[in-house]
């Protein structure tokens, strides 16, 4: 008998299945607007990235997402519900987590008083056995405090406290930054599992070996706008033109 291929779920999903869907965003620190229009798409069960030089908008883009900028001004559809009007407490609820970049680890607090700390938002989130599961050394760690675990610890438990809240769409800004290699592929790892659950992420991440192993597809930012799309399959056809985009 002919050995038919499965369709995957990514061949199978048509393309209008946007779990996001953000048009001409800007967005203001204070008086300085930082953001000029930014346009682009994150389907269900998909892992993309923003990429793009210092400075250039990305995680500008990840805080106007959370509602947690001074103004902002566009669309931000989640799940077909505008957003921009909501704030961050609303957006949270609604679905949308933030791994922010300096982790947020509460130092006077245990490894599992942070875990527990954000209330589950809605039903669907991991459970604490599957957290354990996804990052063992948390279960060994869980009476120590904040401060005393390693940056990859603390990385992991930022992570592990939204996968409880049931949020759909995960922000990871610069989940690697700093790390040593071996907690770089573990959080690689991680991410892989969670996408195989259903979970949608965008990512900032300067380390594009990482971010390539990782997406589906990576939004190139330039002065707080999209200017270009990559799909994963085709990063060797445009790596010129990506290091030119990235400058290196």
């Amino acid at each position: 008998p002919v050995m038919v291929e499965p369709m995957t779920a990514a061949a199978a999903r048509p393309a209008t299945d946007a779990l996001l869907t953000v048009r001409d965003l800007h967005g203001w620190y204070g008086e300085s607007h930082v953001l000029h229009g930014m346009s682009f798409d994150v389907r269900q069960g998909e892992v993309v990235t923003l990429v793009g030089r210092n400075g250039a908008g990305k995680t500008t883009t990840m805080l106007a997402l959370m509602g947690m900028l001074s103004k902002r001004a566009g669309s931000v559809r989640f799940a077909g519900r505008e957003t921009i009007g909501l704030p961050a407490r609303q957006i949270a609820r609604a679905g949308i987590a933030i791994v922010p970049e300096e982790r947020g680890i509460f130092a006077s607090l245990s490894v599992e008083e942070n875990l527990m700390l954000p209330p589950q938002i809605r039903p669907g989130g991991l459970t604490r056995e599957q957290i354990f599961d996804l990052f063992p050394n948390l279960r060994e760690r869980l009476s120590s405090q904040g401060t005393k675990l390693s940056g990859g610890e603390q990385q992991m438990l930022a992570i592990a406290r939204v996968l409880r809240t049931g949020a759909r769409l995960i922000l990871m800004d610069e989940p690697t930054e700093g790390l040593a290699p071996v907690i770089v592929q573990q959080i690689g790892r991680t991410i892989a599992r969670l996408k195989e659950q259903g979970f949608t992420i965008v990512l900032v991440e300067q380390n594009f070996r990482f971010a390539a192993s990782v997406a589906d597809r990576h939004h190139v930012v330039e002065q707080g706008r999209v200017v270009d799309h990559i799909a994963n399959d085709e990063l060797e056809q445009n790596l010129d033109k990506l290091h030119a985009y990235l400058g290196v």
